[in-house]
């Protein structure tokens, strides 16, 4: 018998369509109604590919202020924020107000960022994109837990910076980061509390996401932290009824393969990932849509029944 129970949560529409306000709260509160631990959104600005029209979604973290005041119970977060996007110690502030808003609910999740063009767009520099990690991620951890730092980087500065008032976790916000990547696991594994792996990065199956769960606990034993210690989450791909070739994001997540079937059978998949060490799976369905959302319930009971 597995000892934690599995958390299940659901990425909101980014780029599939253009999702209303209206339309992402109704889903938020579906994912409430159908017993759902968690809501997370994207943090992208805009998606332009060769012979597709372009796409963006809306600001990820206004959208995750709205969805704190609107509901009560829901953890929700970003999966992840590119920290170039942001001052690194307004992030912070920015986080601490949302943990504030959704009384403890909050999730910092972070990463280096990947989309070229969006950067390109928005005036963002794309170049030596581990080095400005490295430097917000000192920032980002240090006012996370002790709400103070005085930092100055060839990149940031954050001069004898408070953060203050502390939201209702000071000092315990959890943070996490989505990254395959050696050396940014090897910075951040010190000091994170969870760590994220998107579907396409392991092939949407348990046998592709094993090699990155043992390299996850080699570096932490190689740094002398307790593997036990990081959470473990995965964005998983499930295709409900109407769903097919997920047309949103970068052209290679159109080829993963997602989780389908009766909702035995979803649920049998989604354990399965439970089995190989994950402890939160974000879903990420296709199509996200009210009634698709409606369509898990089944399979999210079943995960329950265990």
């Amino acid at each position: 018998m597995m000892a934690n129970r599995l958390k299940l949560g659901l990425q909101l529409p980014e780029v599939e369509y253009v999702a209303t306000w209206t339309q992402h709260l109704e889903i938020a509160q579906l994912a409430v109604a159908i017993g759902l631990d968690s809501l997370w959104v994207g943090d992208h600005l805009l998606y332009t590919y060769p012979d597709e029209p372009p796409r963006g979604p809306w600001e990820c973290l206004t959208m995750l202020s709205a969805l704190a005041a609107s509901t009560r119970t829901i953890e929700l977060g970003p999966l992840v924020l590119s920290t170039s996007f942001r001052n690194p110690a307004l992030t912070v502030k920015i986080a601490e107000t949302i943990d504030e808003i959704s009384n403890g609910r909050f999730t910092l999740g972070i990463g280096a960022g990947w989309n070229r063009s969006e950067y390109d767009a928005f005036g963002f520099a794309y170049d030596r994109r581990f080095a400005r990690f490295a430097e917000a991620f000192e920032i980002i951890h240090s006012l996370v837990r002790t709400g103070a730092v005085d930092f100055e980087g060839e990149f940031y500065s954050a001069r004898e910076c408070l953060i203050v008032p502390r939201g209702p976790r000071a000092g315990r916000m959890p943070i996490m980061v989505g990254s395959t990547g050696e050396k940014m696991l090897r910075l951040t594994l010190p000091h994170i509390d969870l760590w994220n792996i998107w579907y396409a990065d392991f092939g949407n199956s348990v046998e592709g996401l094993a090699p990155h769960l043992t390299r996850l606990n080699t570096l932490c034993a190689d740094m002398g932290r307790d593997p036990v210690e990081v959470g473990r989450t995965a964005a998983v791909l499930v295709t409900a009824p109407g769903g097919s070739i997920r047309s949103s994001g970068a052209p290679r997540e159109r080829h993963a393969p997602g989780i389908r079937g009766t909702p035995d059978e979803v649920a049998r998949q989604l354990l399965a990932f439970q089995a190989a060490g994950i402890s939160h799976i974000q879903i990420v369905l296709d199509p996200i849509t009210p009634r698709s959302v409606e369509w898990l319930a089944p399979a999210i009971e079943r995960v329950r029944q265990g």
